[in-house]
C-alpha cells in the first residue's frame, strides 16, 4: 500500500469521512465518538477479498449491522446478522448490540441474543420497524461477552476485546470464546475463536480476523 504523507492521509481521510463525522471523531467528544462508532458500525460488509486471498483458511461471509430503537437515549442499538454469502437468508449468527460510552476514548459493545427462533428476524435489517414490537427486556443478555473498544486518534480506528476468559461458550467442545475487533470507517476486523477448559482452540479462524469490507451503509 502506498504511503501518503500525514497531511495528506489525514486530509483524504476527513473527506472521505464527511458524512460520518470524521471531526467529532478528532475532537474528542464522548458523545460524537460514540455516534462516528456507530455510523461506521452500521452497514453491510464481506470477506470476499480475503476469502479470494486465502479460500484455505477464510469464508465468504456477510456481515449486516442495522440500526434499530433510534428514539432510545440508552445507547444505540444495532442488529446484527452474519451468515454465508451463498446463503444470505440463513443467518447463522443474529444479535443484538448495545453501544455505549465510558468516556471520551472508552466504549462498550454489549452483546444480546434474541427470543424464540431467531430466524423470524432474518433479513429484518431491510425493515427495521419489524423491530418495534421488540424490547430490550425480552432479549437475553450474554454477560462477560461485552467488547470494551479504544478509540486510537494516531490510527483513527477503535480497537477492543472481550475479557480473557469472561465469555463463556458451549459451541463445538468450548468452554468459553474470545473476540477481537478492529473498527474502521471503511470496514472492520473481527477474530472470533472457542477454547476449550485446557485453552485449546476448538473453533474460529485460526490464522487471523476476518477482514470486512464495507461495501454498503
Amino acid at each position: 500500500m502506498n504511503r501518503l504523507s500525514v497531511p495528506v492521509a489525514a486530509a483524504l481521510f476527513c473527506a472521505s469521512l464527511a458524512l460520518t463525522g470524521c471531526a467529532g471523531a478528532g475532537k474528542g467528544g464522548a458523545a460524537a465518538r460514540l455516534d462516528v462508532l456507530a455510523s461506521w458500525m452500521a452497514g453491510t460488509f464481506s470477506s470476499e477479498a480475503q476469502s479470494a486471498q486465502d479460500p484455505e483458511h477464510f469464508l465468504n461471509v456477510r456481515l449486516i449491522m442495522a440500526p434499530i430503537w433510534p428514539e432510545r437515549r440508552d445507547g444505540r442499538w444495532l442488529y446484527v446478522e452474519q451468515a454465508m454469502a451463498d446463503k444470505p437468508d440463513r443467518p447463522y449468527r443474529q444479535r443484538i448490540y448495545r453501544v455505549t460510552s465510558s468516556d471520551a476514548k472508552t466504549f462498550i459493545s454489549e452483546v444480546y441474543t434474541l427470543p424464540g427462533d431467531p430466524l423470524g428476524y432474518a433479513g429484518a435489517w431491510q425493515d427495521p420497524s419489524k423491530f418495534n414490537d421488540l424490547t430490550p427486556q425480552l432479549l437475553t443478555t450474554r454477560a462477560g461477552c461485552e467488547i470494551t473498544l479504544t478509540w486510537d486518534e494516531a490510527k483513527r480506528e477503535f480497537r477492543g476485546a472481550t475479557g480473557a476468559t469472561s465469555c463463556p461458550s458451549d459451541l463445538r467442545g468450548a468452554s468459553y470464546a474470545t473476540s477481537e475487533v478492529t473498527v474502521r470507517h471503511d470496514g472492520l476486523v473481527s477474530w472470533d475463536r472457542g477454547f476449550d477448559a485446557s485453552g485449546n482452540q476448538v473453533w474460529g479462524a485460526t490464522m487471523g480476523g476476518y477482514q470486512f469490507v464495507k461495501v454498503s451503509n
